[in-house]
């Protein structure tokens, strides 16, 4: 770990355990110090603007801390989106150098749109969560008149982010929205894409004009390959050469994926818009049927019975990826997923393989596979946001006691190693980033929960 990556609040000695209000001081310290004007950065050392589903995290947080805050992260993030309706995975700082992050905005040379009132973006999206951290947000306002007002600035523009996804990258035609690169999933160098990308011509010479600059200022054994980043800049490229356009990606695109963490947040963005919708006065009836359509195609395209979880298909070939992913588990936070299918992923969460109910919270990947790494990014290590999805689905299916054992298992190890990027799912301690923005606002959150 590089001296960038030093906390902002002192990290506990090893062995060391912080009380509660010790961790929520250092939780409020993060998201202090990285907060820039109208958003919150993930981190000052490695991610210096301002990102898609980080950023509806964040505001999670932020309700209990700074609710005013958590509105404005939304609303900056929402000024960026573009006119089509898709909502960037990152919206650039223009007072951070081009040098500071790559790929930056010279790279994506995203066109300019007279509709957007935000600055530089990228042209890929995240997953679209911000429908659930508009509802959590308002939902913990005491000034319900102004939340209100908040959600009605909101609403129009989260259902056009909605509507992008189920128009625009429906590749398939089956309902379902389809990534165009891994960086969409949020899960970026999952196991879940390999077979995928192994289809897609590596080019290591892209790294000698195109210099990375996350190897700078963390350890480059937990980041992504060489070979997996020169096939990210390809096939951003690829994507950006296309004008952005959606229409024949299936004829020239390298990377079409089917992800079952999008698609299932996909539909719970949608309840979360029937709970808005009822609070400004509009129609919830659509987006609830629209949920339980995705639900439906979900279960029918992407479920594998003979692993008991969802596994990511590749539009191009139309097989689905063996590898036993957390984003195969993340189906669980929809309240209409079948029985037979929520049984069947409770059983898979509880195996080795995971390890649902133990002192660790799950890791990103199955820790029996020959290849689970526990320091590489998300082919192993154990990250909060996840978990924190998928005890919101524990708590909606009424698994209360396995809910408040993964509660308290993301808490134990936060306290132990700080509000770090991830953790290690062997030992506990915090890797990357140190003062994340996420953990410390997923944090606040959980322990302003009932145990």
């Amino acid at each position: 770990m590089s001296a960038t990556d030093t906390p902002l609040a002192p990290a506990p000695e090893a062995g060391a355990v912080m009380s509660e209000e010790e961790l929520r001081r250092q939780a409020v310290e993060v998201l202090d110090a990285n907060w820039e004007r109208d958003h919150t950065v993930p981190s000052r050392a490695l991610y210096p603007h301002q990102w898609s589903w980080d950023a509806a995290f964040i505001a999670v947080g932020l309700a209990h801390h700074r609710p005013e805050r958590a509105w404005r992260d939304l609303r900056s993030l929402f000024a960026a989106q573009w006119y089509d309706g898709r909502v960037p995975h990152i919206v650039f700082d223009p007072d951070v150098s081009e040098r500071d992050y790559f790929p930056g905005p010279a790279f994506w040379d995203a066109p300019a749109s007279p509709g957007r009132l935000g600055g530089l973006t990228t042209g890929i999206v995240q997953p679209p969560v911000h429908a659930v951290a508009a509802r959590d947000v308002y939902l913990r306002c005491l000034d319900r008149d102004a939340a209100r007002h908040e959600l009605e600035w909101l609403y129009p523009r989260l259902v056009k982010q909605q509507t992008y996804l189920f128009e625009g990258r429906d590749v398939a035609g089956d309902g379902l929205a389809s990534i165009v690169h891994p960086w969409e999933s949020g899960l970026d160098n999952s196991p879940a894409w390999d077979n995928a990308l192994a289809a897609v011509p590596v080019d290591l010479s892209l790294l000698r004009s195109h210099r990375r600059q996350d190897t700078q200022v963390s350890v480059h054994s937990h980041r992504p390959t060489d070979t997996d980043y020169a096939r990210y800049i390809a096939i951003a490229a690829a994507y950006r050469d296309g004008g952005y356009l959606d229409e024949g990606l299936l004829e020239r695109h390298p990377f079409l994926v089917e992800c079952p963490s999008f698609n299932a947040l996909l539909a719970l963005a949608e309840l979360a818009l029937a709970g808005i919708a009822e609070v400004i006065g509009a129609d919830a009836a659509p987006h609830r049927d629209r949920a339980e359509h995705i639900t439906k195609v979900l279960v029918d395209r992407l479920f594998n019975p003979s692993t008991g979880m969802f596994h990511a298909r590749d539009v191009r070939t139309g097989q689905l990826s063996t590898a036993r992913c957390v984003s195969g588990l993340i189906p669980l936070v929809l309240p209409g997923l079948p029985e037979a299918h929520r049984s069947s992923l409770l059983e898979v969460a509880r195996s080795e393989a995971f390890g649902l109910g133990g002192e660790l919270p799950l890791p990103s990947y199955d820790r029996t596979a020959p290849d689970f790494d526990r320091l590489r990014y998300w082919r192993g290590p154990v990250w909060i946001n996840v978990n924190w999805l998928l005890w919101q689905g524990l708590r909606a299916h009424g698994h209360e006691h396995e809910a408040a054992a993964l509660r308290a298992a993301m808490l134990g190890v936060i306290r132990r190693g700080g509000c770090h990027e991830y953790f290690d799912p062997v030992t506990g301690h915090g890797i990357g980033a140190a003062a994340f923005s996420w953990t410390a606002a997923l944090a606040l959150d959980l322990m302003a929960a009932t145990p």
